[in-house]
């Protein structure tokens, strides 16, 4: 690999080798409804696919990984815009209300909590 590299591109080698030497990695997430597909970068509430930007997925993912533990904004904003440090911290809340709404639909799984003053909290079992 030739430097400078891209660090998405050093976790997707990794994860091909883990992935070719057998050693297991987790593929997909599941929530209520709610199913993750690493790979695929793929995302489905019941049978139905979410239609998500990057962004959206990228901040679900990063949730449903850390689920039941309070995720403060600030490193959601390291986590998706590692080198813009001028970038508007209010672009988080807009990201994670359109989030919320596209996977709202169902009046019974809110899966994404605010906890005021700390940050975001997935609240679903993730298995």
């Amino acid at each position: 690999m030739v430097k400078p590299f891209q660090f998405e591109e050093l976790e997707a080698r990794l994860n091909a080798l883990l992935r070719r030497s057998s050693g297991f990695i987790q593929s997909t997430i599941t929530a209520g409804p709610l199913l993750l597909d690493l790979n695929r970068k793929h995302a489905a509430l019941g049978e139905q696919p979410l239609a998500l930007t990057a962004y959206e997925y990228r901040i679900l993912e990063y949730l449903m990984l850390h689920h039941q533990q309070v995720v403060p904004k600030e490193r959601l904003m390291e986590q998706l815009y590692p080198d813009d440090d001028e970038r508007d911290p209010n672009v988080i809340e807009v990201l994670v209300g359109r989030l919320r709404r596209k996977l709202d639909s169902s009046v019974a799984f809110k899966p994404i909590e605010t906890v005021r003053g700390m940050g975001y909290l997935f609240n679903e079992r993730c298995t």
